[in-house]
């Protein structure tokens, strides 16, 4: 297991490479080219740019989060040939340049949907949240401009403006793709890549859908642990593999997610571990790593990866603001440090038990 964290790179991020670097046990970092836009090709003067730049800090690029994928190429359209030919050619630039884990999502017009990026918590720290009826009741647009207007001048992930500008458009495109179309056209891409992965020997981590359920009407087809395995047996390829994220499953109770973990053995490339609590059925909020602060059984959760040999990058995912911070939502310094250092206490715990 390698402990990360995410950084969005130099003049997109509040946290710098050096005060990451001294996290206890954090050795690598998830990062992308934040400035490119999906369908783009990156340029290997880009990558060996940000390479350079993270290695000088003492730490390494452990992966990808997020090659970004074109919604031609989601939806079908006959010009997804162009953006998946431009991704093979990604693909493999950063293989050259010896990164080996891409995550990426497969999620329709929107990456993640939240209705509030800083609610109040009961110990003075604020957290991502989000309740149904709220979706329920407002128009799409309005949930852009709130999400960019509520993001202390940062560009969330998954809600550039520059796409999100065309929202209109984007919903138009999904019209006539319902979850067997979106599925298809996943494996589609998929299929077309694998020999690009094999050569290089990256692997692709699909992020499940958050929330785990349709928003807006738009189909969601990686969120539960039946269609995760569809997906492992339409591309049967070891290459093709999971982000196993903790939130993202989690906002569905249903989903058992040590059961989930131990059904994917050999395909969890990736895992992002984070807590939630769940306060209706129709409202969550995300809450500290520790178990006890949400709903969810970290030691559980990393027992169950532990178990199934998993050697991969682990990321403590959002975090509360604390302590006056203020940085991208869900992305500060502090909480995230902290949960990264439980994560590692808890590894620790499971492995030393596990050897008497």
């Amino acid at each position: 297991m390698q402990m990360t964290m995410r950084w969005f790179g130099t003049g997109h991020d509040s946290v710098k490479l050096e005060q990451i670097r001294q996290v206890p046990g954090l050795t690598g970092v998830i990062t992308t080219l934040y400035n490119t836009q999906p369908g783009e090709v990156w340029t290997r003067e880009a990558i060996a740019a940000i390479k350079a730049e993270v290695e000088a800090s003492g730490l390494v690029i452990a992966g990808i989060e997020s090659v970004n994928i074109h919604d031609a190429i989601k939806t079908g359209a006959p010009e997804r040939e162009k953006y998946i030919d431009n991704y093979i050619t990604t693909l493999t630039r950063l293989g050259e340049a010896g990164i080996k884990l891409v995550c990426y999502n497969f999620m329709p017009v929107f990456d993640w949907t939240r209705t509030d990026l800083a609610r109040k918590r009961s110990d003075g720290s604020t957290a991502m949240a989000y309740n149904q009826k709220i979706v329920d009741t407002i128009d799409p647009n309005d949930m852009s401009s709130a999400i960019q207007s509520n993001s202390n001048g940062y560009v969330m992930a998954g809600w550039e403006p520059e796409r999100l500008a065309h929202l209109k458009e984007l919903f138009a495109m999904y019209q006539d793709v319902d979850e067997e179309k979106l599925f298809e056209n996943l494996c589609y891409f998929l299929k077309r890549i694998m020999p690009t992965c094999d050569k290089y020997g990256i692997n692709m981590a699909i992020h499940p859908d958050d929330p785990a359920w349709s928003v807006f009407g738009l189909p969601r087809i990686i969120n539960t642990k039946e269609k995760l395995l569809h997906l492992m047996r339409g591309v049967d390829n070891p290459h093709n593999g999971v982000t196993l994220c903790t939130g993202s499953l989690g906002t569905n109770p249903k989903n058992d997610i040590p059961d989930i973990i131990g059904s994917l053995k050999g395909r969890i490339h990736f895992a992002h571990v984070r807590n939630l609590r769940y306060n209706t059925p129709d409202d969550f909020e995300e809450a500290a790593h520790l178990s006890t602060d949400g709903s969810m059984d970290m030691y559980a959760i990393i027992k169950a990866l532990y178990d199934i040999g998993f050697n991969g990058p682990i990321r403590p995912d959002h975090g509360r603001a604390i302590w006056g911070e203020v940085g991208m939502p869900g992305y500060g310094l502090y909480d995230r440090a902290l949960g990264a250092t439980y994560l590692n206490g808890l590894w620790e715990a499971v492995e030393k038990s596990s050897r008497k």
